[in-house]
């Protein structure tokens, strides 16, 4: 008896020990909620006049933008990115806020919810060329899905032409002279639909990150202007504990610069450098075949495959993985429809349909083509252009992700 009630002693104490471990909460640690990916800044998406000098951008200058968070905690922080500015960008003074009706793309921000931005304790900070700098956490509680607001005032602007932006952001921000980062609204704002130096937001929670890997599609050409619809808004929605952050852009190659730097070589800061990711999806590669010459399609089809291949390969070693997207059509679109091109693309997403190279597949090609026409996005996705998608479209592929991809395990 003695020897049993020992043994039922101890397995109530494994027990207790088991069930308390388990339910005690995840740590706490620093994800990324929001992202843009930094590019340099075409001369059209430069700020307009008088924002924009001869040698000078931003000088004694305000600028407002607003993002959403895809996942809440009590605490953020912000990065600012000068990957590309051709001189130091001085940071005069910066501020975080709550928009006005909580709305994306919006000039005002609610009374009261203000809060002064700081780095290293200090009020004011300068990004050095090609580098990037992360304030100090902020009280700043958000929610998951919430819209914030980001001022920042620049007193002598940046002494280049050369600047870093996300031009793609289909959210509104504001320009204005003077020093207007604690006001609470902004009349006589010139409205951009840009976002600039902006290029992160993360929040101090216990989730884990998906990022983007993507081009216009991801960054959603053809989605509404400050609706927050993109297709990885779409998942972001979807999901709840886990983070969604953009790292797209329209024109972007996995093999080649185009707007923006190509994927391999924006790897480690968009994908291994970003904060909690434990999943990438990579959705990437037709502005490659869509730009190649009809007769180099084949051979870029093949560079594409290693190409994956290396993602893989960079991302497993940081223990990350990454779920492989199929190539949607084109077939229609003045600049890409080619039969040499759509055998190139065929061939891509034959590869990565197959077992044993991503981690999962998802198919959005199967999504968003026409069944008649395979070759061809079904007319009531398409935005116009053959190659975009609407809001429908993109509705469709975020609510077509597994959500049981993002369950952490172990």
């Amino acid at each position: 008896m003695r020897n049993r009630s020992l043994v039922v002693f101890v397995l109530a104490v494994l027990t207790f020990l088991f069930v308390g471990a388990s339910a005690r909460p995840a740590p706490s640690h620093w994800v990324a909620t929001w992202t843009s990916m930094p590019q340099l800044t075409e001369p059209g998406n430069m700020p307009p006049a008088p924002f924009t000098g001869p040698d000078r951008v931003l000088d004694n200058a305000t600028l407002r933008q607003t993002a959403q968070v895809t996942v809440g905690g009590p605490r953020i922080r912000l990065r600012f990115s000068n990957a590309f500015g051709g001189a130091p960008l001085p940071l005069t003074a910066v501020s975080v806020a709550r928009p006005g009706s909580g709305a994306a793309g919006v000039s005002g921000v609610v009374p009261g919810s203000v809060l002064p931005v700081t780095f290293h304790g200090k009020p004011s900070t300068t990004v050095p060329q090609g580098a990037q700098v992360v304030s100090d956490p902020l009280p700043f509680p958000v929610r998951s899905l919430e819209n914030i607001s980001v001022t920042a005032y620049l007193a002598n602007g940046q002494a280049s032409t050369s600047i870093t932006s996300h031009p793609g952001s289909r959210t509104t921000s504001y320009l204005l002279s003077g020093n207007h980062v604690s006001d609470l609204e902004l009349p006589g704002a010139t409205p951009v639909d840009h976002w600039y130096f902006l290029s992160g937001v993360e929040v101090l929670s216990p989730a884990s990150a998906v990022a983007v890997i993507g081009d216009s599609i991801s960054d959603g050409r053809g989605s509404t202007t400050n609706g927050n619809d993109r297709w990885p808004n779409v998942l972001a929605s979807r999901l709840h504990g886990v983070s969604v952050v953009n790292q797209a852009a329209g024109g972007n190659r996995v093999l080649q610069d185009g707007l923006g730097p190509n994927v391999l070589a924006r790897l480690d800061r968009d994908l291994l450098a970003t904060s909690g990711v434990s999943w990438a999806i990579v959705f990437e590669g037709v502005n490659d075949i869509g730009t190649a010459t009809p007769a180099a399609a084949a051979a870029v089809a093949d560079q594409l495959i290693d190409a994956y291949d290396q993602i893989l390969v960079r991302a497993h070693a940081q223990d990350i993985k990454v779920y492989g997207a199929t190539i949607t059509p084109f077939g229609g679109n003045t600049g890409y429809d080619n039969p040499l091109r759509e055998e190139a693309r065929q061939k891509v997403n034959a590869w990565i349909r197959q077992p044993g190279h991503f981690d999962a597949l998802l198919d959005f090609d199967k999504v968003v083509r026409d069944p008649a026409t395979p070759s061809q996005l079904l007319p009531a996705y398409d935005v116009g252009d053959h190659l975009h998608l609407n809001p429908a479209g993109y509705r469709a592929i975020g609510s077509s992700v597994p959500l049981w991809l993002f369950r952490n395990e172990g």
